[in-house]
């Protein structure tokens, strides 16, 4: 639900979280809050200054070109019936298309200011909203978009994170803290959320014991000052995550700086004050909430947890004998089934990427006609729901492996069955200059650039796992920090640049890349990446993947390569 925890007991009508009669309320009255201070604002009755929270607080931007609106995804989980009316609303109020981002959220970059109130109208009708998806509060909780289904998790970690939406949206001790804050929630044995990107980071863990719990992690986030976040607190019983959470945001509202932005954010609090005081300083609030009423109780968690009960799986062969025969007689569908289909934990099912980096259209873009047909794949292979991953695709969690050629060629009609995920050319990127006011160069030329360079679906498999991020500014929208290639737009004198980092990496071994040396000019950016790439594959050693190979010797030598003689020349000159 959208505020303090419900005590109501909505039955479930799918395995996601619906409205119960209070959310409806709550979101129904934000509507027409939002609707009364937008009228106010264009009929000159409210200034720009005092429009400018009202507007953040839901999700609505001022961009280059046009208003950008911010749709919440929670944890990226998605009803087939919300990605319909998405499609409608792209039709009606934009330009036929929208933007999912890193977190898991649907962007608009072309609505008008009057037509907002109207799409958050329609938006609440599929119990949608727009919620602290932009301002200095709690913005969406992200989870695995495997989660629940994914055969290397301790447990399901949605009904976890639907817990910590519930408590944090509107939240008043912390409706304005000194930045924005962003919550990441993991229980699997690998970590596909970034965890440590994260100004807290949440990890599902068993003691020696058996007991389940929580690891705290804090202070992390990407930037012009990039910090992985260190673990704060080893084991939290599950039932006293809101109340660490609280303690930790009551340090961070207590002691965060507000005088300047860019020294603001929690990680700078934590380096400022190191770990060992950050963490003291929690442990001295968390002892004041033993006995908080955000104490989780056994039959809470096991309200919320009913709203994710496992769908009507059928009895399935870990096998299909038609899958196995369409994958010796169809090298294409091979070679999706290879990188886009992902392992199940009920066997004779599997979760399927869409990939939306389609050559030529800007990752993570996609058109209202394609919501439509994922929509329907949704309702007729995965029990009519969907996930938004970080990365910027779509997965379809539950489909069952005879139906795996279908959806494949359903998807490849429809331009959304590219087959690189975890490949170069699965670039993700911010939307950059071309829409954002604050990017100091554009990402998207970049990013098609580089798919245009690397076209061939042999090379890209040659190349093996890569991670290239890009982002048009140093607040690492497009995560480049962590990137295997990372890109950063700057600013040289008016002009437009980008500097390169490789070493980077996400998952429990998170690092952060290295920057190699000078920037480059926007033409120069496809050749750069080609030269980063042939180095590897001259110095690779078998099955390296090429962030391994940088590990292995180091920056030295892929600078050599980029940064030749002639181009030495040239500078000098």
């Amino acid at each position: 639900m959208v505020g303090s925890l419900s005590k109501t007991d909505p039955q479930p009508s799918s395995h996601m979280y619906r409205y119960d009669d209070h959310d409806r309320a709550i979101v129904a009255q934000r509507v027409a809050q939002f609707r009364d201070q937008t009228r106010r604002f264009l009929a000159g009755e409210l200034s720009e200054d005092e429009f400018r929270p009202l507007r953040l607080q839901n999700g609505l931007y001022i961009q280059r070109h046009a208003p950008m609106y911010r749709i919440a995804v929670p944890y990226g989980l998605l009803a087939s019936r919300q990605l319909r009316k998405l499609a409608e609303i792209v039709r009606k109020y934009d330009r036929g298309y929208g933007h999912f981002s890193t977190r898991t959220n649907l962007q608009l970059n072309w609505p008008k200011l009057e037509d907002v109130p109207e799409i958050y109208a329609e938006l609440a009708s599929v119990e949608m909203h727009s919620i602290q998806t932009s301002g200095n509060d709690i913005r969406n909780i992200t989870t695995d978009h495997f989660a629940g289904v994914a055969p290397d998790e301790l447990v399901d970690p949605r009904p976890y994170a639907e817990i910590l939406r519930q408590w944090s949206t509107f939240h008043p001790e912390f409706a304005y803290l000194p930045r924005k804050f962003k919550i990441a929630l993991n229980a699997a044995a690998e970590d596909r959320t970034v965890l440590r990107i994260h100004d807290i980071g949440i990890e599902l863990v068993k003691s020696a014991e058996g007991e389940l719990g929580l690891r705290f992690y804090a202070g992390g986030g990407m930037g012009r000052t990039p910090v992985l976040a260190p673990v704060i607190r080893e084991f939290v019983p599950w039932r006293h995550m809101l109340t660490y959470c609280t303690a930790i945001l009551r340090v961070y509202n207590r002691y965060g700086r507000r005088d300047n932005i860019w020294k603001a954010r929690i990680k700078i609090l934590v380096k400022s004050l190191g770990v060992e005081e950050f963490a003291r300083r929690v442990e001295d609030e968390w002892a004041d909430l033993q006995d908080s009423p955000d104490v989780i109780t056994d039959a809470e968690l096991a309200r919320v947890a009913r709203h994710f009960a496992p769908p009507a799986y059928e009895e399935l062969p870990a096998s299909d004998p038609s899958h196995a025969r369409h994958i010796e007689t169809n090298r294409a569908f091979a070679r999706w089934a290879e990188r886009n289909v992902h392992a199940h934990r009920v066997p004779g099912y599997a979760a399927v990427t869409l990939s939306l980096k389609q050559p030529g259209v800007p990752p993570g873009d996609i058109t209202g006609d394609q919501m439509d047909v994922v929509a329907d794949l949704a309702d007729r292979y995965s029990f009519g729901e969907l996930r938004v991953s970080h990365e910027q695709n779509l997965v379809l969690a539950d489909v069952r492996k005879r139906d795996l050629f279908a959806v494949w060629e359903a998807a490849k009609a429809a331009g959304l069955a590219t087959p690189t995920v975890g490949l170069l050319t699965n670039i993700i990127s911010c939307p950059g200059g071309d829409f954002c006011s604050l990017a100091n160069a554009k990402s998207i030329p970049i990013a098609l650039a580089i798919q245009e360079r690397f076209d061939d679906l042999d090379y890209l498999h040659d190349i093996g796992e890569l991670d290239l991020n890009i982002s048009g500014c140093m607040n690492s929208c497009g995560h480049h920090h962590v990137g295997h290639i990372g890109i950063l737009g700057v600013d040289k004198n008016g002009s437009e640049w980008y500097q390169v980092s490789i070493g980077g990496r996400q998952g429990k071994a998170a690092a952060l890349g290295q920057v190699i040396g000078p920037s480059f000019a926007a033409a120069e950016m496809p050749d750069v990446v080609e030269k980063l790439i042939d180095t590897y594959l001259a110095l690779r050693h078998a099955d390296e993947r090429f962030v391994d190979t940088v590990d292995r010797v180091g920056l030295a030598p892929f600078k050599a390569r980029v940064y030749g003689e002639a181009r030495e020349l040239a500078r000098a000159a």
